[in-house]
């Protein structure tokens, strides 16, 4: 659950309960604890020099004064850092009776600065700390440290705010549900914790039918007479009533039902409640009256932009309001499709008697594509246009009716070379990835690699065929490649002949050296697009673009250190100096080369020697391939 656990600590009620805190869950998952203490010596010294004219006389002369200057800066530089690690000690006492690592950081500067910078460059997974400090008065809510704190560092948050001994702390852990993959993540760390420390965990969700009541009062009363006829105001409102209202109910009730689903996987009751109200209100309610021990909140809730960094405003009144424990989480958790799809999407009879007709082998895959864009585009009824829709942005222009091979197509751009010899999609949210075998687990959604639905090169090869046959040629002497009939037509959308022929060179050269056994629409179209330039080709060529790629889901970032997610670290003189191959096929081919040569040594790390070398080799590669081409055209 949780590995390394970060305690910022001061010697307050709060603090102290945040040490509790931390090393209770510590023993419970075996996580390393790191204890780290501020302290401001640099300015007690900027203090003590303003309050120097304060002093009484007799200290005043220049020697003495100079004496107390060196007292005070000693006391000060010594005090600070034995008051630290008595702080710290306490810490370190807990930790070695639980049998945990244990680390100990002092350091010397601006607090919260410390603490957000020190969070953001290490590894720890959660932070356990006091929601006031020593500065704390009747009215305090959050201290100032904690708060900006929170709102720099995203990684999870327990903010401790029941000074009660912990064997004393009762209640259950509240989780709140709004739909987003952040609140999941919250539910599924509930689940957990509930688990590891044999509690109760409830799940909350909030929605508020009575916005539009108060937007429709106000509406009334600026609308004039022609402008109340064309709006229909008694209809609008009565739409809201029967059809609105009802269907929010409905939508934060599945939310709730999903969560129950998940938690009776993991063999846990989730009690669940749904609650109607201005959100923040209705939850610190709840609070009050149920009084749980935790409150585990996202950082931001369901209408938040993607990107958001900041709190979303119902998590931040809950944070300083709430009478209990608040845990903040930003990671993201997606439920399983299938168990979403389950409580939000229905289909209609004609679109179930259309599936019912998809080859049992990959009607699994196919579901899994239609119900993932089904909740991307936020449909709740599959029908029949649906389909339709979904089949026009996964399968190539002349395929649209053949079903059989909807999920088999959303593969054939990301086979590669032999050695990957199938692609493989996720059942549970629909991300594609070239390579089964290098799968650990799904980037979107975690799901582990026997998770992943395979797609065989001989499928590809059949799907290939679908476009209208394959159809042998040669490229030069002796060297055979493929084309289904649809890329040769999509090829013809090139008017230019010069053009026309670079673009075919380019792509049955990419198609050799990445051993492709058939060129399709998917490899054809961006190469051409890249190749010929967007100006020169026909006003529907967007269409025929859009209606054969599929996009896939957005991969996960590079990890730290110059890696690209092959398992190799790139040193910044090896980038610079790949950079330098031409771009494209030639670069990727040299680039695998290079990654060939470091997995030979067992090196994790590529540097300039490594990539020389492996440049080497590409080029050898190169000049037998045109010593073959040289070969095949001389007569024999």
């Amino acid at each position: 659950m949780f590995k390394h656990i970060y305690v910022p600590v001061d010697n307050s009620d709060y603090s102290n309960r945040a040490i509790d805190l931390a090393v209770e869950l510590g023993r419970t998952c075996g996580a390393k604890l790191t204890g780290m203490h501020v302290y401001a010596a640099r300015l007690h010294d900027y203090r003590f020099k303003q309050m120097e004219y304060t002093l009484p006389e007799e200290y005043k002369d220049e020697n003495e004064l100079e004496r107390q200057r060196k007292i005070h800066d000693s006391l000060i530089a010594m005090g600070l850092q034995l008051i630290s690690d008595s702080y710290l000690d306490v810490l370190a006492r807990k930790a070695g009776e639980a049998g945990l690592a244990f680390e100990r950081k002092m350091v010397d500067g601006k607090h919260y600065k410390v603490l957000v910078e020190d969070a953001l460059a290490s590894d720890y997974d959660l932070v356990v700390m006091g929601a006031l400090g020593m500065g704390a008065v009747k009215d305090s809510q959050l201290g100032s440290v904690t708060e900006r704190f929170i709102r720099k560092v995203p990684k999870d948050t327990l903010i401790v705010r029941n000074t009660d001994a912990l064997r004393d702390q009762q209640g259950a852990i509240v989780v709140c549900l709004d739909g987003s993959p952040q609140s999941f993540n919250g539910l599924r760390l509930g689940i957990s914790l509930a688990k590891a420390l044999a509690r109760s965990v409830r799940a909350v969700a909030v929605y508020d039918p009575y916005l539009h009541y108060a937007m429709f009062n106000g509406i009334v009363g600026v609308l004039n007479e022609k402008a109340s006829k064309i709006f229909r105001f008694k209809e609008q409102e009565q739409l809201h009533e029967e059809i609105i209202d009802t269907g929010l109910a409905k939508i934060y009730q599945s939310h709730l039902e999903i969560g129950r689903k998940l938690a009776a996987e993991e063999g846990v009751d989730l009690d669940i409640t749904l609650l109607d109200g201005k959100c923040f209100e209705k939850i610190l309610t709840f609070a009050r009256k149920e009084h749980p021990w935790l409150l585990i909140l996202g950082r931001v809730g369901v209408h938040s932009d993607e990107h958001e960094v900041d709190l979303g405003s119902n998590t931040e009144n809950l944070m300083r309001q709430a009478p209990c424990n608040v845990l903040l989480t930003g990671g993201r958790f997606y439920p399983p499709l299938d168990v979403k799809a389950e409580e939000i999407i229905a289909w209609t009879e004609e679109a179930e008697a259309r599936m019912e007709r998809v080859p049992p082998q990959v009607k699994g895959v196919a579901r899994t594509a239609l119900l993932r864009y089904a909740i991307e585009q936020g449909h709740t009824v599959i029908t029949n246009k649906v389909i339709e829709e979904a089949m026009a942005i996964f399968m190539p222009t002349r395929m649209a009716e053949k079903m059989q091979i909807l999920a088999e197509d959303l593969a054939v751009a990301k086979l590669r070379a032999e050695q990957q010899a199938a692609t493989a999609i996720c059942s549970i949210c629909g991300y594609t990835v070239k390579g089964p075998g290098a799968v650990v687990t799904c980037p979107v959604c975690r799901a582990s690699a026997d998770k992943f639905q395979v797609i065989s090169r001989e499928v590809v090869e059949a799907i290939a065929a679908q476009e209208g046959g394959i159809e042998e040629e040669e490229s030069m002497p002796g060297v055979q490649v493929k084309w289904s009939a649809d890329a040769r037509d999509a090829l013809r959308e090139v008017t230019d002949a010069y053009l026309r022929r670079r673009a075919k060179a380019r792509i049955e050269k990419y198609a050799r050296s990445r051993r492709i056994p058939v060129i399709t629409c998917q490899l054809a179209l961006p190469m051409i697009e890249e190749t010929v330039g967007r100006e020169k080709l026909g006003a529907g060529w967007d269409t025929l673009l859009a209606r054969t790629r599929f996009e896939p889901a957005e991969t996960p970032p590079a990890p730290a250190g110059g890696g690209d997610g092959s398992g190799f670290a790139w040193t910044e003189e090896a980038t610079a100096r790949l950079n330098r191959v031409p771009a494209g096929f030639m670069r990727d081919m040299t680039r695998e080369e290079i990654e060939k040569v470091a997995a030979t040594k067992g090196l994790a790390t590529i540097d300039l020697a490594v990539c020389e070398e492996g440049i080497g080799q590409a080029r050898q590669t190169m000049n037998e391939v045109i010593a073959g081409y040289v070969s095949n055209k001389k007569p024999r």
